[in-house]
């Protein structure tokens, strides 16, 4: 994944310019993607519990919403305590049978208002009088 923000850390790797990163800065964020893939364990669990076919299972959504900070203090020298605090998100993710795409519809061509109407008339007169 190319970081773009928070990146003082990060280092430089050749993937990256594969990833047309600024500064070839990309790193594999494993401890996101383990939960992430076990919420989608827990999901094919619940789904099966259900009774479901497990195989014919898409996300249908997934959402990340920032949730409340944890606090916690942590104590610094000459007596002095500094919050240290985690960062928790809420994570969504909703699992759904696929359903055959609608058709569109037949539109009919918009309707042009007057100015429009009288452009068109213009460039296809072929210009001025």
């Amino acid at each position: 994944v190319a970081f773009t923000k928070f990146t003082g850390g990060c280092g430089r790797h050749a993937q990256g310019k594969l990833r047309n990163a600024a500064g070839d800065k990309v790193r594999w964020p494993q401890k996101a993607t383990k939960i992430v893939l076990d919420l989608l364990k827990n999901a094919e669990a619940n789904a099966e519990m259900k009774g479901l076919d497990v195989d014919e299972l898409v996300v249908k959504h997934s959402q990340a919403n920032r949730a409340q900070k944890q606090r916690r203090r942590t104590y610094r020298a000459h007596g002095r305590i500094n919050p240290y605090m985690s960062s928790p998100a809420h994570i969504e993710i909703v699992l759904c049978k696929p359903t055959e795409p609608v058709k569109k519809a037949d539109t009919e061509k918009p309707k042009l208002t007057r100015k429009q109407q009288a452009r068109k008339r213009v460039t296809a007169g072929g210009g001025s009088a």
